[in-house]
């Protein structure tokens, strides 16, 4: 198979590695779409409808199968299936059958053309979405929603960042918006047909009805059906052909004081091989463990350093500036440890790696509140390996939303709430009002479970422009189950939000509430929700957080672990504890028992205190961040109103962090994009100006 290699890296421009395609039924010599290219991009077909792979990909990363000259898969990222079963599901694709492409073991995106027919697929939980907007009398799509909006010269959204900050997990609200006019996104478990000038977006895998539930898999079965696809994520990233990584700065050789790992992370480089994450909770080191326990070689393979042999690296992170509540984490990460296949790290790291401590940074796709943290997390991955394994997105994937109990009241089935409502009732503490908690949580799953889903919608539309004055109690699990419990609620930062754009995003809820859909079950389209929320702020930290030559892998957002993961019965997904339940059946099956005492137990309380010693720390930048921010120039929020709750916040008052961290995020992501120079496109046509730089003035003024 020959390859066309164009020019050097795009990634910067918009963060990391990306897929860039266009679609244009006509071919004449002045069209726009024959003379602009991406910038450094590497074609991988042609004219008349061309796709590009631009940025760092690695050579198994990008695969192509050719069946004639109008006939062939692209397929980019991590994929486990062999050059036969790319084959087969290319014929299947022919026939119409999506749901094959998106099947195998990995996590990428697939690009089919038939003739004149382009089919992209995104994924489930949208860790990897697709992009598209209409482009020289056709389409052009994209796996990143900058260089299209580069394309056209877009402005921003401001409709979708208001949304995005009151209604985050709310698709209603969203829509298939992006940060930028006219750039659409398709929505996780869609594809993007493309057919001589038309387009249709359409749904590849089942949605459940609000009155007929899904059949529900023997618990054996699914859980064993959850082990083989966790098993097999996780091997397709030991098995895939590895190269070496690319070209890196000299090695300043020995310096007083710094080992082999001090060298690399002064380098930016990190370390040849396979690593995985010890630190952070149960599902990290779940991967950690099968990665060393898979027959094979986990850590460097043949042709890098030493050769084969060497072991898993393992990254446990040391909060040195928060110790508090560490202790247990660290000591069971030590005990992990101890396996003769895992080689520990410790990143001991003190007050500049706390979240908000480093605000400088690239400019990614889009905000997402992973920016606040992203300098923390460089600092853990910087030690870690060539590919490494980390547990994020676990707990949606795996945690039942509080949502679901709707779904086993439509269901008639009331016994497995007892025990999720008791442990909310135990977390309450002992009081004469915990004793009505099961009470009062059975009442509000009661009242969703017979709230159709155009009411919930037009109620929550209706109760919105309230989320700034009618501000409720920040306490604990219990009121974040009962707000849970609602087809919409509004997000922690609309509490700080404007009564304009609270009014604005209201009006999008009931605009949606009046709109044909495919009717689904409140736990269900929750759960989804959340799950894609969750992905995006993935996507943002791989941006954000990128390490040169490294490839971060979630194996929980893969399609077949997602797929896994739903066939769990839902009466076993809401018990406390589940997640360490299924964790602890995967490692059983794969042989693996032996695990330290402890091992599953939370470990949010000392995120929150990072968090929180972070904004103590960093306060007196914040406050100049929001002297004159532009969230406030659009009408978002009000300057003054962001200081005082981030004077609160610093002084230890029950303010939602997660909320600060959305308006942050959002006011970085901003700045950094209107400090932008550049466009990710070249060619005689390519667009004069880049996205967002149109009558920008010297003190940026956003336009709606």
């Amino acid at each position: 198979m020959r390859w066309l290699v164009g020019w050097s890296s795009i990634a910067a421009s918009f963060g990391t590695a990306g897929a860039v395609g266009s679609r244009t039924p006509t071919t004449t010599a002045d069209d726009d779409s024959r003379t602009v290219h991406p910038v450094g991009a590497r074609l991988l077909w042609g004219d008349p409808d061309p796709l590009w792979a631009v940025g760092d990909w690695r050579p198994d990363e990008v695969r192509v199968v050719t069946v004639d000259p109008n006939t062939r898969l692209a397929v980019l990222g991590c994929c486990a299936a062999s050059d036969e079963e790319l084959r087969v599901g290319l014929f299947a694709a022919r026939g119409g059958a999506l749901r094959h492409l998106t099947a195998w073991p990995g996590s990428y995106t697939a690009v089919v053309q038939v003739g004149r027919r382009i089919t992209i697929a995104g994924d489930l939980a949208g860790a990897r979405p697709v992009f598209y907007t209409p482009w020289a009398n056709g389409t052009a799509y994209a796996t990143a929603a900058l260089p299209l909006a580069d394309l056209i010269e877009a402005q921003l959204d401001i409709g979708y960042l208001a949304a995005l900050l009151a209604c985050p997990e709310s698709p209603e609200a969203l829509r298939d918006s992006t940060p930028y006019s006219g750039v659409k996104r398709i929505p996780p478990g869609h594809a993007l047909i493309l057919r001589e000038g038309s387009r249709e977006i359409t749904g590849y895998e089942p949605v459940a009805s609000l009155a007929v539930a899904a059949p529900q898999l023997d618990p054996v079965r699914a859980m064993e059906g959850m082990r083989d696809a966790l098993v097999d994520a996780v091997r397709a990233r030991l098995t895939a052909p590895r190269h070496a990584p690319e070209t890196l700065p000299p090695d300043p050789g020995p310096v007083p004081g710094m080992g082999p790992a001090e060298r690399r992370a002064a380098r930016g480089a990190p370390a040849p091989g396979i690593g995985a994450d010890l630190s952070g909770g149960s599902a990290s080191g779940t991967l950690a463990l099968l990665a060393a326990g898979l027959p094979g070689v986990p850590g460097t393979i043949l042709g890098h350093g030493t050769g084969a042999g060497e072991r898993l690296l393992a990254v446990t992170f040391n909060d040195l500036a928060v110790p508090q509540g560490r202790e247990a984490e660290m000591e069971r990460a030590r005990a992990i440890a101890e396996n003769p296949r895992l080689h520990h790290v410790v990143v001991a790291a003190g007050e500049e790696a706390l979240p908000y401590a480093d605000l400088d940074g690239p400019l990614t796709d889009e905000p997402g509140p992973s920016l606040v943290e992203a300098e923390r997390n460089r600092k853990r991955l910087v030690s870690g390996s060539a590919d490494h394994f980390t547990g994020l997105g676990a707990r949606q994937v795996l945690d039942a939303h509080p949502a679901r109990l709707a779904d086993l009241l439509m269901d008639r089935r009331r016994r497995p709430l007892l025990r999720p409502v008791s442990a909310l009732a135990r977390a309450s503490g002992p009081s004469a009002g915990s004793l009505l908690v099961p009470l009062t949580v059975y009442r509000a799953a009661r009242r969703l479970a017979r709230t159709p889903y155009r009411t919930g919608l037009e109620s929550a539309a209706a109760r919105l422009p309230e989320a700034n004055r009618l501000v409720p109690a920040v306490n604990g699990p219990l009121g974040a189950s009962l707000a849970a419990l609602s087809w919409s609620r509004p997000g922690p930062a609309a509490r700080w939000l404007t009564g304009e754009a609270l009014a604005d995003v209201s009006v999008r809820l009931q605009e949606a509430a009046t709109r044909p859909t495919s009717v689904q079950r409140p736990g269900e389209a929750r759960a989804r929700a959340a799950l894609a929320r969750h992905a995006a702020d993935h996507r943002v930290l791989e941006q954000a957080a990128e390490v040169r030559s490294q490839r971060l892998h979630a194996p929980f957002l893969d399609n077949q672990v997602v797929r896994a993961a739903r066939d769990l019965p839902e009466a076993l997904r809401v018990q406390p504890g589940a997640r360490a339940a299924v964790l602890r059946t995967v490692l059983a099956g794969a042989g693996i028992h032996d695990l330290p005492t402890g091992w599953g137990a939370p470990s949010q309380a000392a995120s929150s205190a990072a968090t929180q010693a972070g904004l103590r720390m960093s306060l007196p930048h914040l406050l100049d961040l929001f002297d004159t921010p532009l969230l406030a120039d659009a009408g978002i929020v009000e300057a003054r109103v962001v200081r005082k709750a981030l004077r609160a916040a610093s002084e230890g008052e029950p303010v939602p962090l997660d909320g600060l961290a959305d308006l942050v995020s959002t006011e970085l992501w901003l700045r950094r994009l209107l400090a932008r120079r550049g466009t990710c496109w070249t060619g005689t046509a390519a667009p004069r100006r880049r996205a967002v730089a149109a009558g920008v003035p010297r003190r940026p003024t956003l336009q709606a």
